[in-house]
């Protein structure tokens, strides 16, 4: 009796699999299931696919000329294509979009976009007619579109859940743009347009299927008790390649220096060389003078960041949003990011991007062995009558710091080796300017430390962080011990130097720099040292350093 219960249980689970299977496949080409049940299908791209797409063009000139359309049937990309840059004329992308199961029999899905002057299959060497035989086999063919654009269209069964069906678009700007979202392509041709030179040509990027879950790896101790941060300061990239400022040697690739090419070029060398566990991006990712579009500038560090498959944090600086894009949607995008371990903070706090991130011990331990802390700046002063400058951290911020701390402290207990605590920030707080600091690396600039002191080093001192680096100031490049009342150590403050050709740097001569950190768990200790772009020392580690020994902070003098 048994034995036949369980043969009729496995003939019925069987019978109702092929069912299952037999629809499914019947659904594709001729949808069979009723659409309530059709998107749950696990093929479906959860919310719409893209059925039509074109330009506008509006010039002052022309009071009939308008670049809105229906906004009932077409989406607009709120990005002019001119990038405000031509005073007469803009332009945007339009795309049309429907849910799958709103789809008619006569909508067609958007299966593939290009850009060029010649018909694709021309200029792919191939016959670029399209015969009436073709067309009454519902062949798909390309169709032309304003700006040069091209699309392939198609409403065969089941089209709308393959891998070819197009679900969203946008517009990244300059010949160096990259995409740096899973799931995304970039167009290698920029649209077709009268922009002009000196304009970044603004490229069609294309997603297909589904938004991807981003990967987000969980930061660790390696098997031998090493962890490596690099530090990334003021890389200032520009929509476009940019212009290098102060840039040694002067006749650098025979005086014609791109500032992002070479920022990220020598980002690349010390990635490979260094091999960091983590990158942290302390601010002035973006020069918003010269990135009227902040997203494809943030790209190009995060499509490199992500191809060497670090993990990385980042901070804002006081340029970051001086472009397109606020702090808040620019973390909102960030976040989004594969390997992009960054996080807009508690949102009663002021700024955006306080907030830690924990380093776990090597092994299966799920305690923490390195508490990351990265807490926002701000920009220039709220009172330039009363303190001219730049801002300072808030006395909130501050509080979070300190209850967050405090609230780590037991779990970090746990740990049986020492915990240790560090912290980045992009402005630096007045102290780094205190006349009692052993000072170890170069002090070109005058700090620009905010003149109004709301208390953040005692915060720092009291919870036990043992470092805090900072960028802004771009040709200093020290590490600072100050002492506490007693004359022992009590902090380290590190400025990274900065990394981008995009950014100033004069005052004599500077050559970029990127800091790296060296914890090694097994003796609690942090050794630091620069890198540089270019010169005699490229190979070497510059002013080399122990910060802390056996959990404690280190004099240089004890070395």
């Amino acid at each position: 009796m048994t034995r036949r219960i369980v043969r009729t249980i496995v003939q019925t689970a069987t019978a109702a699999l092929f069912t299952l299977i037999v629809i499914f496949f019947l659904d594709r080409n001729f949808r069979v299931l009723p659409d309530a049940l059709h998107e749950y299908l696990p093929t479906h791209h959860a919310g719409s696919v893209v059925t039509d797409i074109t330009l506008t063009k509006c010039s002052t000139l022309n009071i009939f000329s308008s670049c809105k359309l229906d906004p009932a049937r077409w989406h607009r990309i709120d990005k002019d294509l001119y990038l405000g840059k031509n005073f007469l004329s803009s332009a945007y992308l339009h795309v049309q979009r429907k849910r799958e199961e709103a789809l008619e029999p006569e909508d067609k899905v958007v299966i593939d976009v290009t850009v060029g002057r010649l018909h694709p299959d021309v200029a792919a060497g191939k016959n670029g007619g399209h015969s009436r035989r073709d067309k009454e086999r519902g062949e798909e063919h390309w169709e032309a579109r304003p700006g040069g654009l091209w699309i392939k269209r198609s409403n065969k069964r089941g089209v709308s859940d393959s891998k070819d069906a197009v679900t969203a678009l946008d517009v990244l700007f300059g010949d160096d743009a990259v995409e740096a979202r899973p799931g995304w392509a970039i167009t290698k041709t920029a649209m077709l347009l009268d922009i002009g030179s000196g304009v970044p040509g603004p490229h069609v990027t294309v997603r297909r299927g589904e938004a991807q879950e981003p990967y987000k790896p969980v930061p660790k101790i390696r098997d031998n008790g090493k962890f490596k941060i690099m530090q990334l300061a003021d890389l200032h990239l520009s929509t476009g390649v940019g212009n290098c400022r102060d840039a040694l040697p002067e006749d650098w690739n025979g005086g014609n220096c791109e500032a992002d090419p070479r920022t990220l070029e020598f980002v690349v060398k010390i990635l490979e060389e260094e091999r960091p566990d983590l990158v942290v991006l302390s601010g002035d990712q973006v020069n918003g003078e010269t990135a009227p579009d902040t997203q494809s500038a943030i790209f190009k560090y995060a499509q490199l960041l992500i191809k060497h498959k670090v993990p990385y944090v980042s901070i804002f600086g006081n340029h970051d949003d001086e472009g397109s894009i606020s702090r808040a949607a620019q973390m909102d995008l960030i976040e989004t990011l594969p390997y992009s371990l960054s996080k807009a903070g508690p949102a009663d706090i002021d700024g955006v991007g306080n907030y830690y991130i924990e380093v776990l011990a090597r092994g299966g331990s799920g305690h923490s062995a390195i508490t990351v802390y990265l807490l926002d700046t701000h920009s220039y002063s709220p009172n330039e009558r009363q303190f001219k400058g730049y801002d300072w951290l808030k006395q909130n911020q501050i509080d979070w710091f300190r209850t967050t701390a405090q609230g780590l402290k037991k779990k970090h207990k746990e740990y049986t080796h020492h915990h240790m605590d560090v912290a980045f920030i992009h402005i630096p707080i007045p102290e780094y300017v205190l006349p009692n600091l052993t000072i170890v690396g170069d002090w070109k600039e005058p700090s620009t430390a905010p003149a109004y002191n709301s208390g953040f080093y005692d915060a720092l001192v009291q919870e036990g962080v043992v470092m805090v680096s900072c960028g802004h100031d771009h040709v200093n490049e020290y590490c600072g011990l100050s002492p506490n009342e007693q004359g022992n150590p009590a902090l380290w403050m590190c400025y990274g130097g900065a990394t981008g050709f995009g950014g100033y740097a004069g005052y004599g001569g500077f050559h970029r720099k990127i800091r790296i950190f060296d914890f090694d768990m097994n003796d609690a200790a942090i050794k630091t040292w620069k890198r540089v772009e270019y010169g005699p020392d490229v190979d070497k580690h510059i002013d080399e350093l122990v910060l802390v020994e056996g959990g404690k902070l280190k004099a240089p003098m004890e070395e």
